[in-house]
Parts: structure tokens; sequence; C-alpha cells
């Protein structure tokens, strides 16, 4: 019996909830309008922040509000480089002495590259008879 119920209803295509008794939140209509002159409008609660930009539905251009709302600016941070972050960790004069000490290390065999400190291997002389 319960299978006849749900023939032919359309199941997720279609809502039986009745809109009756139902309160709608505020809304306000929100006008932007594009660089290639596309206007068009988008339904926003009225609590709702309004942005000053919106995408452009036909071109995907940024549009701006009619209303002339403006734009939040978000301070850039200066790019840090590798030196910057180095210099946050350790002084100048830390960094000298490191840097000496690591050269004496790699001029001493110590550190760095086998190849650099391995004995030269001397060629085989051929003899031909």
């Amino acid at each position: 019996m319960a299978e006849r119920t749900l023939r032919g209803a359309r199941l997720g295509g279609q809502s039986f909830e009745d809109e009756r008794g139902i309160e709608f939140a505020a809304r306000q209509q929100v006008a932007y309008r594009c660089p290639q002159s596309h206007e068009f409008e988008i339904t926003m609660s009225v609590e709702a922040e309004v942005p000053a930009i919106w995408e452009c539905p036909r071109c995907g251009a940024e549009a701006e509000s009619v209303e002339e709302i403006e734009r939040e600016v978000k301070p850039e941070k200066p790019q840090r480089t590798h030196w910057d972050m180095l210099l946050e960790r350790r002084s100048e004069d830390e960094l000298e002495e490191i840097l000496t000490e690591r050269l004496e290390m790699l001029r001493g065999g110590e550190i760095g590259p086998a190849h650099l400190h391995r004995p030269k291997k001397r060629k085989k002389s051929s003899a031909k008879g």
C-alpha cells in the first residue's frame, strides 16, 4: 500500500510544503552595473551587509553597485623575504659567525659533498704492446 502513495510524485522535483502561514524575511533589491553596461538586481536580506561589487551573471566581470557603496579597502602586508624571516631569528653578527664557522668546516672536509673530499684516483696507464 505504501508503494502506491509515492507513485508518480516526482520525488525531489516537487515540494509538497505549503507556503501559507509562513512569514518571509524582509528583503531588498540591490542593483549592479558591470563595465559592459549589463544591469541586474540581486535580492538580499535587509539585514545583510550589501557588497560593493558582484559578479555579472552575463559576462563575469566585476559589477559595481548602482548605489555606489564604497569598496572595503584591505591593508596589504609587505611581502616578507627569506632574509627578513632570517633576521627575525638571528642578528647579522650571529649570521656572520655561523657563515665563517661553516666555511672552515667545508674547507676542512668535515661537511659538503663527498666528491670534493675524496682523494683523486689515478688513471691506469694501458700498456700497448
